[in-house]
């Protein structure tokens, strides 16, 4: 039996998120599915983590196990020859059994994309939370700052969270504002990126994030009211969830991924 690590990405406008849902038509189904094509096996993969519907992913990563002898720098051409064109296999490594994807991970950084222009760009209008008003990123930066250290984030998770704590780790929270030369000197904004680094997320917390921030940065709210929204521990004192297009998995991390020699490749090399 082999344990194999892969890394995803994928465009997830038309899927109802990453994790198997009665309604069929997710990542990891599509997965599966061509993983027994390709195996003839019944598998099952552990995602690091969940996406919801409508939301992308740069850098997802999976685990499954397999009997299937086929070496690892195969995979990826296989599996992408059978997937959807918007679902791309990016990297394959074998790992030791006991690896597991989601609770080996360290660190899970998300991006939240805005364009603040006055017209929203039709060629990634899947992909960003086209906002034209006016926003206060400077403030939405304050904002954000208080959000990072070890927390109880009840205030932004969804009322549907099932689980039992609510504390999480966000490392850091960094907006980058992304100015194309058709704006300079106009009233267009640019993209404004939201990157959330942490130990873990709930149900929407990066959603509800943004949707709290957009309030900052279109003057409902000071930036130093995110931190009594923090601490009243009650979803009803946070923003609205905002939209999941322009939310991406951007990279889960790993503090170092054992991978597992290809024993087939050696003995190929080793003969004479």
């Amino acid at each position: 039996m082999r344990n194999l690590l892969m890394t995803i990405s994928y465009d997830g406008t038309h899927y109802f998120g990453f994790q198997t849902q009665p309604d069929g038509n997710t990542i990891q189904d599509h997965l599966e599915a061509v993983i027994s094509q390709l195996t003839g096996e019944k598998v099952k993969i552990h995602g690091s983590g969940r996406t919801d519907a409508g939301v992308h992913a740069r850098g997802q990563t999976f685990h499954f196990l397999t009997s299937s002898q086929i070496p690892v720098e195969r995979w990826r051409h296989a599996l992408n020859g059978r997937l959807p064109s918007d679902i791309r296999i990016t990297d394959a490594v074998e790992v030791p059994l006991e690896f597991h994807s989601r609770r080996y991970a360290k660190r899970k950084t998300y991006r939240y994309s805005i364009n603040g222009n006055r017209v929203f760009d039709v060629f990634y209008r899947q992909f960003q939370l086209h906002h034209p008003g006016v926003l206060d990123v400077q403030a939405m930066r304050v904002g954000l700052a208080y959000l990072i250290g070890t927390h109880d984030y009840t205030s932004f998770a969804s009322r549907h969270s099932t689980k039992q704590s609510h504390v999480r780790t966000i490392y850091e929270a960094r907006i980058e504002v992304e100015c194309g030369t058709e704006g300079a000197g106009t009233h267009e904004q640019g993209i404004i990126h939201i990157y959330v680094t942490g130990n873990g997320f709930l149900q929407h917390m990066v959603r509800i994030i943004v949707g709290t921030l957009l309030q900052v940065g279109e003057g409902k709210r000071a930036p130093k009211d995110m931190k009594s929204i923090l601490e009243a521990k009650d979803r009803a004192a946070a923003g609205p969830t905002a939209e999941s297009k322009g939310l991406m998995l951007w990279k889960v991390e790993y503090d170092e991924v054992p991978e597992i020699p290809d024993i087939t490749k050696i003995s190929q090399d080793m003969s004479f």
